[in-house]
């Protein structure tokens, strides 16, 4: 299983460099399901996975000038805030025991997998979905304050609860309420990713064990997975990989939610 998962570990590095997101969906349930970590810590494992290949990935997008880092500053600031006060706070104070429906009990780590998959169902919809309008907008910049401080600590918070980047929920916002195109949200979103996973890990450390031999495995290979990933998407049409790794997204999710419903047990719980 392991080896299983030091290949998964270098797709998620490929997908992050090929369509700039969707990478982060997968590294909850390859250290939960292929290394047996248990679901929190398998959370904020991914933050600092997530943040660190993100990070490594937008240094090429920033000289190819497509990060706007006044937008990342502004939409940046309550998602990382959001996302560090949900690590140091709200998911130590959810018990272990959520609760229960007859015999049917809803532990912590249940029902941070069974939100994570239905991310997953979000995110895969968003990926397949053929967007054929393309926003290039040309007018001035606008940003639409109140709605990005909204969306800002929405992302944030739900980045904290279940560890992955949120880059499918950030783009959109990027080209709707930034008015950025669409590389530039990209390369954006890819800065934010980094800065609000990275501050967000620090909110566990000291909370849970850490496995740093894993963690750094892991994190190594995501991001030797960008630099492949950033060679292939010379080659490849980033759409058509797009839909096809959206109807994967979609089928783990839904496994996911099979899985931890009606066959409980295994996966680091």
């Amino acid at each position: 299983m392991e080896i299983v998962g030091y290949i998964a570990s270098l797709v998620i590095g490929i997908s992050l460099g090929l369509i700039g997101g969707g990478g982060s969906i997968l590294t909850v349930p390859v250290l939960v399901y292929l290394f047996g970590v248990n679901p929190v810590t398998a959370t904020a494992y991914s933050l600092f996975i997530v943040g660190s290949t993100s990070l490594v990935g937008v240094f090429p997008k920033y000289k190819g000038g497509e990060v706007n880092v006044k937008t990342a500053i502004i939409f940046g600031i309550p998602a990382i805030a959001a996302v560090f006060a949900t690590r140091a706070f709200i998911v130590p104070a959810i018990p272990k025991q959520v609760f229960s429906i007859g015999d049917f009990v809803v532990t912590k780590g249940l029902l941070m997998m069974i939100l994570f998959a239905v991310l997953m169902l979000f995110a895969s919809f968003s990926m397949i979905r053929d967007k054929r309008k393309k926003e290039e907008n040309t007018g001035p910049q606008k940003f639409n304050y109140p709605l990005i401080l909204v969306e800002g600590t929405v992302v944030g918070v739900l980045t904290g609860l279940v560890g992955a980047g949120g880059g499918f929920l950030i783009i959109p916002a990027l080209v709707l309420l930034s008015k950025l195109p669409m590389k530039q949200a990209v390369g954006t979103s890819l800065l934010i990713i980094a800065a609000k996973s990275l501050i967000g890990f620090t909110g566990d450390l000291g909370k849970e064990a850490m496995d740093w031999t894993l963690l750094l495995t892991v994190t190594g290979l995501a991001i030797a997975g960008i630099f492949i990933g950033n060679i292939l998407s010379k080659k490849v049409s980033a759409d058509k990989l797009k839909k096809g790794f959206g109807w994967f997204v979609l089928v783990m999710g839904i496994y996911i939610i099979v899985k931890e419903l009606f066959f409980p047990g295994g996966g680091g719980h």
